[in-house]
């Protein structure tokens, strides 16, 4: 079991391994990886971009919105806010209220020492109440007020004895109501309009019996300039349906809402089915106005907060953030559509291309395969007009270039072969061989046994060098000894009739040559030079390195030729393998450049066109052949033979 996991596991490396080398991959996932990188990638980061881009633009578009609708309500709060302040100003500067303040008016005062429960205290028993013109018209006045204001619930005057005036309110108990905690803070703010929030544990009640939670106080003192005593305080009760028909039509979303609170965190107005009652204080920065996300519940809120400067409250949105970012998610919805439709055309695209693309290219590249192995009769049966068409049709061309130079290969070798055997059996022809033990017979008969053995010894060199184990190209030193041996049995048949002069140049001795290229060339000068001149002759045999090649010269001073015959010569030395296959040609003469023809054909088909021998030949003055041959500084191997050198 041990042993499958690790195989599975070297599997696996080994794929993703492979995988890795990018460029050993398969051209058609090349072409697929590369599609999809080019056309998928950039969609989906545009797609990423565009979404984050509306993400951000949308959140900074909703909180701007927000705080300017936050705005414009505590803009509606602080001008509700700005009035009451106004009648604070109004009931100060009324002579009346001075009067009273000052004392010259009664006002009315809780019961002192009454007998009653605390919390049971009514009003209309009491035995503090001045029932003068003048209180009456400060209540009259002040109902005015709530008349032409009718979110005010009720207005108190309170001078600084305790006694108060009140179109609605009345003291619960007979405290002193300059001890409740809602004159001091008018105390303390003197002459400063102060906004209190909701009312609790006062003394003060009013007819209508409104719950705290249902009314806003507000309070200012009033502060005698000479002295800078305060000398009362005025208390006004603000409905909460004011503060509330300011934010309660307002919706966020779906589900958000509005509330105010105050800045140490009490809440003044929170609307009903609120998501979070109350906010900690401690959430909210010291910025004016910002926007903030906390977890409730398990919930992600979004808190947009504006902090009235008039009255310090803060208004604050609170909405859920998933309500915040519908239009991102529709967007985002309408993005991932694309994405999906482009990443399916992409990927199909990608594969459909890929396959066309490398399809061809795998045909293209098994017919090679076959081609390789040898089979050169495949061909590509495509119709493309592209790149792959064009290749296609190429290698076609290709493969009948090689079939036919493989022919042409072929038809060489054979011809060479055959020159070959012709030079071989050229070479040991009868009359030559009846000639030679003519001249032993002669010999023999004339002389001592001694000549005769140097003869048949050059005779045994001449016949080992000319078969040569077989080999076709010999060092060059070989092919000297060889001509060396022949010219000794012709002098011998010749004597003073034959002069020789002989050079090898040092270079030319370490070089190799084709076999036997010399023989036909001196045997020539021997019989239709010499032979057919009067009186002795001279042969001149050089061999040295001339111009990057090997040139063997061999000069007679016989007979030549014609010109007719010389130009003759010339175009069967031009296409010497013709011209040995054509009719025999009659007459004198016809059968001397039989082996000159041979070693012209074995040079060109084994060199080139560019070796070979060139003839000059001048009618009773003599015959000139050079053989250029390539330096052959080792044996070349068999397919180094067409025209290269060896070095």
């Amino acid at each position: 079991m041990i042993i499958m996991r690790n195989n599975r596991v070297e599997s696996w490396r080994k794929g993703i391994s492979r995988w890795l080398r990018f460029g050993d991959l398969p051209l058609r996932y090349k072409l697929v990886i590369l599609f999809l990188m080019v056309g998928i990638l950039p969609s989906i980061a545009l797609g990423v971009l565009v979404n984050w881009t509306v993400n951000r633009i949308v959140d900074q578009q909703v909180t701007s919105n927000t705080i300017q609708l936050i705005g414009k309500v505590n803009q509606t709060l602080d001008n509700d806010m700005e009035n009451l302040q106004n009648i604070t100003y109004l009931i100060g500067f009324d002579p009346r209220t001075e009067r009273f303040l000052q004392g010259d008016i009664q006002g009315d005062k809780p019961a002192v020492g009454a007998d009653v429960p605390s919390g049971t205290y009514r009003p209309q028993t009491s035995p503090v109440k001045q029932d003068n013109e003048e209180n009456y018209e400060i209540k009259r006045y002040l109902q005015g007020f709530t008349t032409l204001y009718p979110e005010i619930a009720s207005i108190l005057l309170v001078n600084r004895e305790g006694a108060y005036i009140s179109n609605e309110m009345y003291a619960r108990s007979p405290a002193n109501l300059t001890e409740e905690e809602w004159y001091r803070e008018a105390v303390l703010n003197e002459g400063i309009f102060t906004v209190l929030g909701h009312p609790a544990d006062r003394n003060v009640t009013t007819h209508v019996h409104y719950a705290n939670e249902e009314l806003v106080s507000v309070v200012r003192s009033f502060v005698d300039p000479d002295t800078r005593e305060v000398t009362g305080a005025v208390l006004i009760d603000l409905k909460l349906r004011a503060v509330a028909r300011a934010v309660r039509d307002v919706t966020l979303g779906k589900s958000g809402y509005l509330m105010v609170a105050e800045a140490g965190g009490s809440s003044i107005y929170t609307p009903e089915d609120s998501i979070i009652p109350s906010i900690p204080p401690s959430w909210f920065p010291e910025e004016e106005s910002g926007a903030l996300i906390r977890e409730v519940n398990g919930e992600r809120l979004q808190l947009i907060y504006g902090t009235s400067s008039f009255t310090g409250w803060r208004t604050i949105g609170v909405f859920p953030t998933s309500e915040s970012v519908y239009e991102v998610r529709e967007i985002r919805f309408y993005m991932i559509c694309f994405l999906f439709i482009v990443c399916l055309f992409g990927v199909t695209a990608s594969y459909t291309l890929s396959q066309s693309i490398s399809r061809p290219i795998w045909q293209l590249m098994s017919f090679m395969q076959k081609a390789e192995s040898g089979d050169l009769t495949i061909r590509y049966w495509g119709n493309r007009q592209d790149e792959v068409g064009m290749l296609g049709r190429s290698f076609n061309r290709m493969l009948l270039q090689i079939r036919k130079l493989m022919k042409l290969s072929e038809l060489r070798e054979r011809q060479k072969r055959e020159a070959e055997l012709r030079s071989l059996q050229a070479h040991i022809k009868p009359h030559f061989l009846y000639n030679t033990l003519d001249t032993i017979h002669w010999m023999a008969r004339k002389k001592g046994a001694d000549d005769v053995s140097d003869l048949v010894e050059s005779l045994s060199r001449l016949f080992r060098i000319g078969l040569s184990k077989g080999d076709d190209i010999i060092p060059m030193s070989d092919e000297w000894t060889h001509i060396s041996s022949y010219l000794q049995i012709q002098k011998t048949r010749y004597r003073d009739r034959l002069q020789v002069e002989m050079e090898l140049s040092p270079e030319a001795e370490r070089l190799h040559v084709l076999k036997l290229i010399l023989q036909p060339m001196v045997e020539n000068a021997i019989y239709h030079g010499i032979k057919a001149r009067r009186g002795p002759g001279r042969i001149w045999i050089q061999a040295q390195v001339e111009d990057n090649a090997l040139v063997l010269a061999v000069r007679d001073d016989g007979a030549g030729m014609p010109a007719e015959r010389l130009e003759a010569l010339r175009r069967q030395l031009a296409d010497p393998v013709t011209a040995m296959e054509a009719p025999h040609e009659e007459g004198p003469g016809a059968s001397r450049s039989y082996g000159m023809l041979n070693v012209q054909a074995r040079i060109k088909l084994t060199f080139g066109e560019t070796y070979g021998i060139m003839i000059d030949s001048i009618e009773n003055e003599g015959t000139t052949v050079r053989i250029t041959h390539p330096l052959l500084h080792a044996v070349p191997s068999s397919s180094d033979h067409d025209g290269r050198d060896s070095r």
